[in-house]
């Protein structure tokens, strides 16, 4: 035998019938909604710190109702808003979508786009232009 019969010669019948070593159909299939669900929460949470950096610009209240402590400032209200957001948003989706199978591209699509809203907001010349 030559080590190109080896190679390419498949495996005796018996090996894929064994029931320890043959991977089901259902194992290999697995629903793709809990990675769908922190990929839509981490695009909710980015737009939510952009969203929330362009309102404490625009208010003074606001400003003062989300900070959380004066070393930092508000920083630490939308930081830890946007934590919370992302933390009750994925749990939330991966509980609803454990068995599901969402439209990955229309998921990464919206969540592209809600990062790209949350990084515009985070631009300091768009929120110094609003506020």
């Amino acid at each position: 035998m030559t080590s190109r019969e080896l190679v390419s010669k498949p495996p005796p019948p018996e090996a894929a019938t064994n029931a320890e070593t043959a991977i089901s159909d259902a194992e290999l299939a697995r629903a793709s909604g809990p990675a769908a669900a922190v990929v839509l929460a981490a695009g909710l949470a980015c737009f939510t710190l952009g969203l929330l950096s362009v309102l404490t610009a625009a208010s003074a209240d606001v400003s003062d109702a989300l900070t959380l402590s004066e070393h930092v400032g508000d920083v630490s209200g939308i930081s830890i808003a946007a934590f919370i957001v992302f933390f009750s948003t994925w749990t939330a989706l991966t509980v609803a979508w454990r068995r599901a199978d969402p439209p990955l591209t229309r998921i990464v699509a919206m969540s592209g786009a809600l990062i790209a809203l949350g990084l515009l907001g985070t631009f300091p010349p768009f929120f110094d232009a609003i506020g």
